[in-house]
């Protein structure tokens, strides 16, 4: 929801775990940049683990009691260290009860930018923790979502932002805000396009490339003019779109690319290079609807 002053804010999942707070850091700097509110949003299920067979549950009132002063101290706390960390941003928090992805699907109506945490996991592990939120929220939600990897990686300087370029709306999406966000950070901008060989192969692969470097000059003409402060690369390089865009995103401060698809299942709203970045760059993805 906009504030009074009609700015939108950027919302922020607050995970419970004090030792996890990379996310609430680069929410906090992003709003600061924006000049933008900053909303935190700590969100509590409903208890179905964590009692021994036979145990004694306790009754709905005093979970729900206890619960919410856990919840409540979670953003004292960090409403404590966003304060700390950026005292011209204005902070307001929400303690929600329900599923996390659907409440901060909910909250992006609103916002201007969503973000959340997200720790690397292994295959399985990680469907069922950090991608469980992201995911979904990527998928359905109208604004930005900036998915935010524990650990910290390491920044190369000087610092830029990558995007993935394939001339589809959604790419041109990516691109505006990935020169906002290169033109917030005052670093240089990669805008790639990832040509990948079909599997039987292509008549005339140089006019391929040729078409490739087309189409991303297209897409990224006129925006320069916008920002001027942002010192533009744009390349075609030959691979698989998730293995080049994830080894770019090594020492980036950002990797920008463009949700896609229309299906009836979440993972079909999603395209594979989303979905192959969330899992795989090194540095925060953010995923631009259409």
């Amino acid at each position: 929801m906009a504030g009074a002053d009609g700015r939108r804010p950027v919302v922020v999942g607050v995970d419970p775990d004090p030792s996890k707070r990379l996310a609430l850091d680069w929410a906090a700097d992003e709003a600061g940049r924006r000049g933008a509110p900053l909303r935190l949003v700590h969100a509590q299920g409903v208890p179905t683990r964590g009692y021994r067979s036979g145990e004694v549950r306790p009754s709905w009132e005093e979970w729900n009691q206890a619960l919410h002063g856990l919840g409540d101290q979670v953003l004292q706390d960090a409403v404590a260290l966003v304060e700390s960390r950026r005292p011209e941003v204005e902070v307001s928090a929400v303690l929600a009860e329900g599923e996390p992805a659907w409440v901060l699907r909910e909250e992006a109506r609103g916002a201007c930018l969503v973000v959340v945490g997200s720790k690397r996991l292994s295959g399985r592990r990680e469907t069922l923790t950090s991608t469980a939120v992201a995911l979904p929220l990527m998928a359905h939600a109208r604004c930005p979502v900036a998915v935010v990897p524990e650990p910290e990686h390491v920044v190369r300087e000087p610092a830029y932002v990558v995007v993935g370029v394939d001339g589809s709306p959604h790419s041109a999406a990516a691109v505006d805000l990935a020169f906002e966000e290169a033109a917030l950070h005052s670093a240089a901008l990669r805008a790639l396009y990832v040509w990948q060989p079909p599997l039987l192969g292509v008549r005339d692969e140089d006019a391929a490339v040729q078409e490739a470097r087309r189409v991303l000059s297209e897409t990224v003409a006129g925006r320069t003019a916008t920002h001027p402060e942002v010192e533009l690369h744009h390349e075609v390089l030959l691979g698989h779109p998730v293995d080049v865009l994830t080894e770019a995103s090594e020492h980036a401060l950002a990797l920008v690319v463009g949700t896609r698809g229309h299906g009836g299942f979440t993972g079909m709203l999603l395209g594979s290079v989303s979905q192959g970045a969330l899992h795989h760059a090194h540095c925060p993805v953010l995923a631009v609807p259409v």
